[in-house]
C-alpha cells in the first residue's frame, strides 16, 4: 500500500498530478481541491495517497489532506459510487459542506453534484450518516502547538525528507531547526508547514 508520496511536482492539471519521487514519476488522480493547493511545478509536495488496483491498471489517487482521503474512502463504500464519481464529488464541494449536507439530510445539495441523482443522494445519506460524523471536517491537517510536539511528529517530517533524497542526519537537523523557527512565528504548526520549512533550510 502506498500511503504517502513526497517528491517534486513535475506536472499539474485540474485533476491530475505527476510527482517525481527518486527518479520515478507517479501519476496521481486528485480532486480539484487538492490541485488548487499545489505549488508551482518544480516545488516539493507531500500528498496522502490511496492505491486502487484494477484489471487493466493500478490507479493512484492523491489528496492534500487526510480528511479528503477518508471521505473518498467512505464514498467508495456507497453502492453505485466508484473512484471517478468520488473524485467528482470532492471536486465540487468542500469537506465542510459535504459533511453538513449529510448531517442535515440535504438531498438538494447532494443532487447538484456531478452524476448524483436522488436515489444515489439518499444512499449517501443513509449509508454514510453514522460514519461521517466521526470525521472532523476541520481536522484537515495534523496541527500541533509547542506543547504537543512529539518524537513521532518530527520523525514523520524527517522520513519525508529522507524519501526526497536527503541523508538522515541532515533531515533530522533541518526538521528540528524548522520546527523551532515555526514555533517562534506562529501558534499552530502543521506537519506540512514543518516539511516545507525543512526543505528551505535543507537547500540553504
Amino acid at each position: 500500500m502506498i500511503a504517502q508520496i513526497a517528491g517534486k511536482l513535475i506536472s499539474k492539471k485540474t485533476t491530475e498530478l505527476v510527482v517525481d519521487c527518486s527518479g520515478i514519476g507517479y501519476l496521481l488522480i486528485v480532486p480539484v481541491s487538492t490541485s488548487e493547493q499545489m505549488p508551482e511545478v518544480g516545488e516539493s509536495v507531500v500528498l496522502k495517497t490511496l492505491l486502487i488496483p484494477r484489471d487493466d491498471a493500478l490507479l493512484l489517487f492523491g489528496f492534500y489532506t487526510e480528511s479528503e482521503r477518508e471521505i473518498f474512502k467512505l464514498l467508495l463504500t456507497v453502492t453505485g459510487i466508484g473512484p471517478k464519481s468520488a473524485i467528482a464529488i470532492l471536486s465540487s464541494v468542500s469537506i465542510d459542506d459535504f459533511v453538513a449536507a449529510i448531517a442535515n439530510n440535504n438531498l438538494l445539495l447532494l443532487q447538484k453534484m456531478p452524476g448524483i441523482g436522488k436515489k444515489t443522494a439518499e444512499r449517501i445519506i443513509i449509508e454514510l450518516r453514522d460514519k461521517i460524523i466521526k470525521i472532523e471536517a476541520e481536522a484537515d491537517t495534523k496541527i500541533y502547538n509547542n506543547k504537543s510536539a512529539s518524537a513521532e511528529i518530527l520523525q514523520e517530517a524527517t522520513s519525508a525528507l529522507i524519501i526526497l533524497g536527503y541523508s538522515k542526519s541532515i533531515s533530522e537537523k533541518v526538521v528540528k531547526k524548522a520546527f523551532s523557527s515555526l514555533q517562534a512565528e506562529q501558534k499552530n504548526v502543521t506537519i506540512e508547514d514543518i516539511i516545507r520549512s525543512s526543505l528551505k533550510f535543507a537547500m540553504e
